[in-house]
């Protein structure tokens, strides 16, 4: 397990390796291979260095270009923006895919070794169900993450019996294990869901710990309102929501004691820790996703600058214009050219990757009572307690100064909140998790991979906030992608179906 793993890890101990057998024998190493799952979640390797594939900077990076509001400069994630990817296309999809499944696999040893311990009496049962939980809460998170990218929709089929990702729960460790993982195939969305759900409710049951760059309780329900919504369970949204919010007007949670800061800057300016940060991949001075992958880097305007904001979504009129999350999270670097400012250590990439928030989980409950029970007082507040806190134009149902903030039925503020998270969750790679759920049925103007601009064709006269207003040749300069068509999806790479037959068979169409 950990002869490729964590780098503190390895130089924390006496010898510069150690066996799986030997990882799991006395509590600190168990700790410290812990410790090394999290960091194959920051950084896998990648063409035999380490970038931030899957978690560390790559998930967000990957997930923002497959969108329309962040803006490619450079060839880093073209494939990606483009839609050009191919099965063998590593900067992109590839990487994704066998970094997620080494994140997995690590997991599933961490799983098995951590039970052989409690067994030993090394650990006791508490910890080792704690450890478990952890693992679990990764392998959920990782498989989920290959659902959104390879896999279609839930709502696909009537019964999610279309084609999903192999979920992995068994350690791939000795050659029965890779024959066994080799013959492999697919399951279907409906069971990879279930055995999702499954790791986290596990997680939420056994997880003791509570920092915020470790699974927790919370983080587990959280993580739940997401793959509820994702599943279109918005009754089961609702009832994980409600164990983590509480309150009418200013809600906070009784688990972990997550509430919004007062400002939308406080999870970025307070990166290390917060009231509203759940769950975040850990970086550092000494361990990050580096020089060409790690957030600061990528997405800083005084950074390497490249990925900007587009003017497809900073031009919005339902973004206010004097919004704080324009005038405190970006920034004009290059004489009109804008940039996100969520990520700030410029100079030693330290920045922790945001997971989940509690804004998140207050605009997923929103979303869940707004699709069942329509227009009511507690969905507008949980909208209003997110987008309130950084403009005072809130949504109400009558009264309004403005047509935009009326909210006359469902629609209306279902609309909204897909606005409020495009705006919210900007640069933080949750667009294509919204886009992927909802283009089956072209929700939201969403039908497939929308159309976006190349940065060649931008000028810096382009981004003007609040306008509305966009040159049709500019925003055709990337066709959009019908929901129908194969790129709506990755491919399994090449590296997979090579030596897996069974996926071979089970490529997505296409490719």
């Amino acid at each position: 397990m950990l002869t490729s793993c964590e780098k503190e890890t390895i130089e924390t101990l006496p010898k510069d390796r150690i066996t799986e057998e030997s990882a799991f024998q006395d509590p600190e190493r168990i700790h410290l291979a812990m410790l090394g799952v999290y960091d194959a979640a920051q950084t896998g390797f990648y063409s035999g260095a380490q970038r931030g594939y899957p978690f560390g900077a790559a998930s967000t990076a990957q997930a923002d270009m497959r969108g329309e509001d962040m803006l490619n400069v450079a060839a880093f994630y073209a494939f990606t923006y483009e839609g050009t990817f191919n099965a063998t296309t590593t900067l992109n999809n590839v990487y994704m895919w066998e970094t997620l499944y080494g994140l997995i696999n690590k997991a599933n040893i961490m799983i098995a070794g951590a039970q052989t311990a409690a067994e030993a009496g090394v650990i006791t049962q508490e910890e080792a169900n704690s450890y478990e939980g952890e693992a679990r809460f990764l392998r959920a998170l990782a498989h989920h993450e290959l659902l959104v990218n390879f896999a279609r929709p839930y709502n696909e089929t009537s019964d999610a019996s279309h084609m999903g990702v192999p979920y992995r729960r068994t350690a791939v460790n000795d050659p029965a294990s890779v024959d066994e993982a080799k013959a492999q195939g697919r399951h279907t969305v409906k069971e990879s869901y279930a055995f999702l759900l499954e790791d986290l409710d596990f997680a939420e049951n056994n997880i003791t710990a509570t920092e915020l760059t470790r699974a927790s309780k919370g983080a587990a329900i959280a993580l739940k309102t997401r793959v509820k919504l994702h599943m279109r369970d918005w009754a089961g949204v609702i009832q994980e929501a409600d164990k983590i919010v509480s309150g009418s007007e200013t809600f906070t949670s009784p688990i972990g004691n997550y509430a919004l800061t007062a400002s939308p800057e406080g999870p970025f300016v307070g990166n290390k820790g917060n009231s509203e940060s759940i769950f975040s991949i850990l970086n550092s001075t000494d361990d990050n996703p580096g020089t060409n992958a790690a957030l600061p880097v990528m997405y800083a305007g005084d950074g390497r600058a490249l990925v900007a904001i587009s003017p497809i979504i900073w031009n919005k009129s339902f973004w206010p214009v004097d919004d704080l999350r324009r005038t405190k999270l970006t920034g004009d670097f290059f004489d009109g050219e804008i940039y996100t400012t969520k990520y700030r250590d410029t100079d030693s990439w330290s920045d922790n990757t945001p997971i989940i928030r509690y804004a998140e989980v207050l605009l997923n409950m929103a979303e869940a009572i707004a699709r069942t029970e329509g227009v009511t007082d507690k969905a507008l507040a949980l909208l209003n307690s997110v987008r309130g806190r950084a403009t005072s134009e809130e949504y109400v149902t009558s009264g309004a100064s403005a047509d935009y903030l009326n909210i006359s039925d469902a629609n209306d503020l279902l609309q909204a909140i897909m606005n409020e998270r495009r705006i919210e969750f900007l640069a933080e790679g949750m667009r294509w998790k919204d886009i992927h759920r909802t283009a089956k049925n072209g929700e939201f103007g969403v039908s497939g991979v929308p159309a976006k601009v190349a940065y060649g064709a931008v000028t810096t006269e382009d981004w003007e906030a609040g306008s509305d207003e966009l040159r049709a040749d500019l925003f055709k300069s990337i066709p959009a992608i019908p929901y129908e068509d194969d790129r709506f999806l990755w491919p399994i790479p090449t590296s997979e179906t090579t030596t897996n037959p069974v996926l071979a068979a089970q490529q997505n169409p296409g490719y």
